[in-house]
């Protein structure tokens, strides 16, 4: 199976398991300035050169060699789930995207014949009731995720444990983990472990957020989008990622994590 979706930089100076709607944008082109001096004019996620990724052929046995080797610090970044959800929703559901079209074609149609959802019209930004529509999308996730139908779960909001512990299985192991709600920290002690053809300081990268300005923009605090019956959703979803992750399940108003991520039990639970 190899390593999906784990970038490393050309100088293979540090490797990175991506986890969608965690901050990917912009810790891609930190890795992409760290080797060129320079960002990405564009997307990371469109480069196919600057950078090594599972998904370009020639990577790969560069890549499955330094994670095996573990030649190179190897890190992934995770975010409070429900705030990922949430913005799963307004980027991929209610957002039209890169290419002026709506993400995966058929997928909104098919959420508003289905599951009675709305997503601001054509182009997302009339008025909807967000909070009904975004519990109604969360019943769509949870049928993705537990019955695979009316499709396999999507990346963006399939739960992080299971992008994180494909690394592990496959025979690769984290130096670090640290959280979007942190990155600063987080960030800063990945790169104080390697040594990068340019130095990068933090304080002046800017965050590339590529979904900001699909969508229509959120009207509600994080908390009110849930109440018990989607909290029970999100607990059956996310279970596992609220656990090794250290987040608050109990206050989704809490985005902020409420203990250290321990390495050893994430390997060790992730790793079966």
């Amino acid at each position: 199976m190899g390593f999906p979706g784990t970038w490393m930089t050309t100088s293979e100076s540090v490797v990175y398991r991506v986890v969608p709607k965690c901050a990917c944008s912009t810790i891609g082109q930190i890795l992409y300035y760290s080797d060129h001096g320079r960002f990405f004019d564009g997307d990371i996620h469109d480069a196919t050169s600057g950078l090594h990724k599972w998904a370009i052929d020639e990577s790969q046995p560069l890549i499955t060699r330094a994670v095996q080797n573990h030649s190179a610090p190897a890190f992934t970044c995770v975010r409070n789930p429900y705030t990922r959800v949430l913005s799963s929703f307004f980027d991929k559901i209610c957002g039209i995207q890169r290419n002026g079209k709506r993400y995966r074609g058929n997928l909104v149609p098919l959420l508003i014949q289905k599951y009675g959802i709305e997503v601001g019209g054509d182009d997302g930004q009339d008025d909807f009731d967000q909070i009904r529509s975004f519990r109604r999308f969360l019943l769509f996730v949870r049928d993705t995720i537990r019955w695979r139908k009316p499709m396999d779960p999507d990346i963006h909001w399939s739960a992080m444990s299971g992008h994180v512990s494909t690394f592990i299985v496959n025979g690769g192991r984290y130096d670090s983990i640290f959280w979007t709600e942190r990155f600063n920290d987080g960030m800063q002690d990945v790169l104080n472990r390697i040594e990068t053809p340019h130095p990068v300081v933090l304080s002046d990268i800017p965050r590339f957020n590529e979904s900001e300005g699909h969508g229509p923009k959120r009207a509600h605090p994080v908390e009110d989008y849930f109440d018990d019956l989607s909290m029970h959703l999100v607990r059956e979803i996310y279970k596992r990622d609220f656990e090794l992750f250290r987040y608050d399940f109990d206050n989704p108003a809490n985005k902020m994590p409420i203990g250290e991520i321990d390495l050893d039990e994430v390997h060790a639970k992730l790793g079966d």
